[in-house]
């Protein structure tokens, strides 16, 4: 939606029409999607309660990260407790705060190394619960086979009355889990994923549900712990230890598909900057976040030994996942009419056909908020606040309405007497257009920067990747004599920036490309105005002069570059090196901005 139109708040600026936004197959634009774009464009405020909606449900799913694991940890190592009724429930809980902590404690490890194991932990899990099933089925009571029949849906509401509706709130817990395996679609393709529940995992649990029933048809008593109970003695081990490697790897993936939705929302500027370690070198959505990891932990123990029952814990855990599918409904209405650009009716068909029933099962889970439903509630609550916060404090109040104007800067620098020393100055800023106010802040203290200026800004973009012909817009940034440039970088929120040493030396190239461009032109370009680079095989390389001992470094052309701590000596190697082709530099623009470069590169962040 933020693509495709002004609904949302996340447009970047110089997004352009970039080729990662057109549709396969583009449809002609209905007047019904028309009508709601220009009904979200003209009114902000419902921009801004679609931002807080979406925001509000992204949270609901962080929130996931910490009751999916404590749930599922709890409720599996319950089964104790069936062995051995003496003892005491604190064991039971501690016994999970141990599996919780190593569970957190080997998130920086990655799931590449253990990754192999996981599906077929997950097989067995689901082989074992589907064939507990079929045993108590035909030994309990074969005659729960008619509850597949909708029927006794209309019965059993006929005849439970208020006592039904309240039992939807524990209803949901059989479908709890399944965004889980749909978090991770951006691991998995859409074809595995629907063949995968449709055949395997969806079959397995009808048939666990429908044992369970049978069971209890015979042993009401045993409410509270059915599963454990209806196991025949001589398999109940080995399935509480794959129930327990189960939730394991459960656990495992809603964790990752917290890592993964926090570091998106990162990259979109809704939430802090931190960390984010990529644990793969081969698998790019293998992530690893440590402040959330950490935290994570500490709320998921807080929880097991706060609430210890796993009925509260299931109550707050309904709720949570309930309200992401009516979230997730409610917004698909707006992406079937304004991106898939579908009938209006259609879309709405959808949304109150799937929305009414998530309301049935939401209006149960709400009924359940001062009995641990209260929980979801507050940590969502504080997660968009943060998340709000951060969103507007970034890019709306300091980057967009603090900016400088050139004319201001400039006549500001003519005024104290600006000195510009040799050498090429990179400026980064997330401001696109204006001067940086913290640079002009420097000028005003330190009076001096270098004859060849270049604001870099990196942005994040609504997409998963961006084109290298497409990755960087170059423009002049006042008249040619300030010898000032702008140079704005776009990533997709999928995609990092491994090469930091080669990157100064891809930009300097690209501007070299520019003023070439801009040679060839009939008409220079307008100060302000951006122009696509695209890749160019003759890129300039950089040359890691100590990996590489047997390259000259007497070079006037080497620097030596501070990433931090450790000090690396490179030189740029000229594309036109060897070539022959030096005549064709006839820009003096061009010959001024590599003599600079020979001069020194420095580097600024504001």
């Amino acid at each position: 939606m933020c693509r495709r139109s002004r609904i949302g708040l996340l447009n970047n600026i110089h997004e352009g029409s970039m080729s990662s936004y057109n549709q396969k197959e583009p449809r002609e634009e209905l007047k019904s999607s028309l009508a709601i774009k220009c009904f979200f464009e003209k009114h902000y405020s419902l921009r801004v309660v679609l931002l807080l909606f979406v925001l509000m449900g992204t949270s609901m799913v962080i929130g996931d990260g910490v009751f999916t694991p404590t749930m599922s940890v709890l409720s599996a190592v319950s089964g104790l407790r069936i062995k051995f009724p003496e003892l005491h429930e604190n064991y039971t809980v501690l016994f999970a705060c141990f599996v919780l902590v190593g569970l957190f404690a080997l998130q920086h490890c990655g799931t590449h190394r253990v990754g192999f194991l996981f599906a077929p932990i997950l097989l067995a899990w689901l082989g074992c619960i589907g064939g507990i099933g079929i045993y108590n089925i035909f030994k309990r009571n074969p005659s729960v086979i008619r509850a597949l029949s909708p029927y006794y849906i209309y019965n059993f509401f006929r005849k439970a009355g208020q006592d039904g509706w309240s039992s939807l709130g524990g209803i949901v817990l059989c479908i709890t889990g399944a965004e889980a395996m749909f978090a991770d679609l951006g691991h998995f393709s859409k074809l595995s994923l629907r063949l995968g529940f449709t055949i395997v995992v969806y079959p397995c649990l009808i048939l666990a549900y429908m044992g369970d029933a049978a069971y209890l048809s015979k042993h009401r008593e045993d409410l509270e712990s059915s599963f454990y109970k209806a196991l025949p003695d001589r398999v109940f081990w080995p399935i509480l230890v794959i129930a327990t490697l189960a939730t394991v790897v459960g656990s495992q993936a809603i964790i990752s598909a917290t890592f993964f939705i926090i570091s998106q929302c990162r990259a979109l500027g809704c939430f802090p900057r931190i960390k984010v370690i990529h644990t793969s070198s081969q698998v790019h959505g293998q992530i690893y976040i440590p402040e959330v990891n950490w935290v994570l932990m500490f709320l998921c123990l807080a929880v097991t030994v706060g609430f210890r029952d796993t009925e509260m814990i299931g109550n707050a855990y309904g709720l949570a996942v309930i309200l992401v599918m009516f979230a997730t409904t409610c917004l698909m209405f707006l992406v079937i009419t304004t991106v898939w650009n579908r009938n209006v009716v259609l879309a709405a068909l959808f949304t109150i056909g799937f929305g009414s029933i998530e309301l049935m099962y939401l209006s149960a889970c709400l009924a359940k908020v001062p009995h641990g439903g209260w929980l979801p509630l507050l940590l969502s609550l504080i997660t968009l606040l943060a998340m709000s916060t951060w969103h507007y404090g970034t890019k709306k109040e300091y980057e967009l309405q603090n900016k400088v104007c050139l004319d201001r800067f400039l006549s500001l620098s003519s005024g104290i007497g600006l000195v510009r020393v040799p050498g090429v100055g990179f400026v980064y800023s997330r401001a696109v257009n204006g001067v940086p106010p913290m640079f002009a802040h420097f000028v005003t203290n330190f009076p001096a920067f270098h004859r060849v200026l270049i604001f870099v800004s990196i942005q994040t973009l609504t997409v998963p990747k961006v084109s290298p012909d497409e990755r960087f817009l170059v423009g002049r940034v006042g008249p040619p004599a300030n010898q000032l440039f702008r140079c704005v970088v776009r990533y997709g929120y999928k995609e990092g920036r491994w090469d930091h040493f080669n990157f100064e030396n891809q930009l300097l190239m690209k501007v070299v490309e520019f003023l070439e461009m801009q040679e060839e032109a009939s008409e220079p370009a307008d100060s302000g105005e951006l122009s696509a680079i695209p890749a160019s095989p003759r890129a300039q390389q950089l040359v890691d002069v100590d990996a590489a001992p047997t390259a000259s470094c007497s070079s006037s052309s080497a620097c030596e570059i501070d990433p931090g701590v450790v000090s690396r000596r490179v030189r740029f190697e000229e594309p036109w090196a060897g070539a022959g082709e030096e005549e064709e530099m006839k820009s003096s623009e061009v010959k001024t901005l590599l003599e600079e470069r020979e001069s020194g590169v420095s580097y600024t962040w504001f």
